[in-house]
């Protein structure tokens, strides 16, 4: 009994500690998303379902909703299948292949606000990427000012943030696939693209689980990329608008904290379903080899 009471108290700080800075605040916007906040009177009216009535009309949560959901299905299976044929060229036999890694894994340490001006300034009018194009006829153009090609620069920006990290994560799984387990297949017979499909892909799962559900999170809460090329205004023509920057209009440029806190209760509930649905298909990961 002794030993029992003394691991509680043990864990007693740390279980305060979640309490204050997570359970506690979870609760308090939970309560916001039902009230009419106004953050700068610091005071709220209790209104019921009248937020979330809001969303069902409202034209730019609809679109903040699509771009969201549209930048996901875009970045995750690209990013995930870039940092595989990475991490598959850093681990074969090959000369130099330390110097790949590091460069490969640079952009992943950049910070995204460092990024997301390099990349403003490749995709101006004077840019990078319109002196390429413009060897082959294309006309110049401000590619974050486009309302069609302003969501996929942003696309392109974070999958080429993102890809070194993921990269060293498959790596560290490709190596610790046992080297016999090839030998046998080669004795077989199997060719390089079946030991690929047949053993290094299924050994591959649960860093392909860890992969995917972490970066279907992470994308789901874009926001900085968005705000920072925007301008905070999720332009043009909402085309860069996304759930996070518009709970954050909501929140800090409406002062309507009621509003805002209804959005990240939407997102949580996108998120917490999506992730649900990845376990189902894959399990906990440690079932997986």
């Amino acid at each position: 009994m002794g030993e029992f009471l003394t691991g509680y108290v043990m864990l007693m700080p740390a279980m305060l500690l979640l309490a204050i800075f997570f359970f506690y605040p979870i609760l308090f916007v939970f309560s916001l998303a039902f009230q009419d906040y106004n953050l700068l009177r610091n005071e709220g009216t209790w209104i019921g379902l009248e937020n979330f009535k809001r969303l069902f009309d409202d034209g730019v949560f609809h679109r903040s909703l699509y771009n969201t959901f549209f930048y996901v299905i875009g970045v995750v299976p690209v990013q995930t299948a870039i940092a595989v044929l990475l991490a598959l060229i850093v681990n074969a036999n090959i000369r130099g292949k330390t110097f790949f890694r590091a460069a490969y894994f640079i952009p992943s340490i950049t910070a995204s606000v460092v990024a997301s001006l390099i990349f403003l300034y490749i995709y101006s009018r004077n840019g990078m990427l319109n002196s390429f194009l413009s060897w082959f006829g294309v006309e110049p153009r401000v590619w974050f000012e486009d309302p069609t090609f302003a969501l996929p620069s942003i696309m392109v920006m974070n999958i080429w943030s993102t890809i070194g990290q993921l990269m060293v994560l498959f790596l560290a799984g490709l190596q610790d696939i046992p080297e016999d387990v090839y030998e046998a297949a080669a004795i077989d017979g199997a060719s390089p693209v079946q030991r690929f499909f047949y053993i290094t892909l299924p050994l591959l799962k649960p860093t392909m689980f860890f992969v995917v559900v972490t970066g279907f999170i992470g994308t789901f809460q874009i926001f900085d990329q968005a705000f920072i090329v925007s301008g905070g205004t999720g332009g043009p023509q909402n085309a860069t608008m996304t759930m996070a920057l518009y709970l954050y209009i909501n929140a800090f440029d409406y002062m309507d904290m009621g509003y805002a806190a209804a959005i990240a209760f939407v997102l949580f509930v996108i998120i917490f379903t999506v992730t649900v649905i990845q376990k189902s298909l894959f399990g906990d990961g440690s079932n997986l080899r």
